[in-house]
């Protein structure tokens, strides 16, 4: 069986597990880096709620966040989405594989 780290996929399945912040990553991912309040502005919170969905990605290491003067800039960091891609895509192939078999079985009886 494939080792993966569970730590980073536990980290990033909490974090994708909310409607906000998979829209938060989608418009990281179309917009590139953005401001908080760029980012913030689509949607219909609060800013602090915002910050606080942001400290999830980020610990989930998400998004990476850097301050230039008095902006803070965020950034998508997709290398632990390919770690959880990489976990589906095993168990996509592992079930892929079981319901072959299942159709085997059946077409023999």
């Amino acid at each position: 069986m494939v080792k993966f780290n569970t730590n980073t996929l536990d980290s990033v399945f909490a974090a994708l597990a909310d409607g906000t912040r998979r829209a938060i990553v989608a418009e990281l991912a179309s917009g590139g880096e953005m401001s908080i309040s760029a980012l913030a502005s689509p949607f219909p919170i609060s800013l602090p709620a915002i910050m606080k969905h942001l400290n999830v990605l980020i610990d989930a290491g998400l998004v990476v966040r850097e301050k230039r003067g008095r902006t803070v800039h965020c950034r998508l960091n997709v290398e632990p989405l390919g770690e959880a891609d990489e976990w589906i895509s095993f168990y996509q192939q592992f079930w892929a594989s079981q319901l072959d078999s299942l159709e085997e079985f059946l077409e023999q009886t």
